[in-house]
């Protein structure tokens, strides 16, 4: 009976208790804070500087995929100049999403 040690009961390894699932709980709260707020609160933190720095003059995207260039800056509200036909539109400021580089406005 050479292999008649494979088929010997072995005593099963003590339980840790509950430290265990706690910490591998706390380490996927943390993985999911690292990975999805933490990027999408410096998102919103740079968008919200750039709706505080906006000046006429700028080109800019809205949430409704109009560019436009800034005529008047206001509290709350933008004018916007949209070309070809210098059509005037009054958007609000949290409408914008970015600021287009010039080369970007004209394509």
């Amino acid at each position: 009976m050479p292999f008649s040690f494979i088929f010997q009961q072995t005593a099963p390894a003590p339980s840790t208790g509950l430290p265990g699932p706690i910490l591998t709980f706390v380490a996927m709260v943390a993985i999911f804070y690292f990975l999805i707020f933490l990027p999408m609160r410096r998102q919103q933190k740079n968008q919200k500087e750039m709706l505080k720095t906006l000046q006429s003059g700028q080109t800019v995207l809205t949430s409704g995929g109009i560019i436009g260039t800034i005529v008047a800056v206001n509290d709350d509200t933008l004018i916007l100049r949209i070309k070809p036909d210098n059509l005037k539109l009054q958007v609000a400021r949290s409408a914008v999403t970015s600021v287009v580089g010039d080369d970007q406005a004209k394509k």
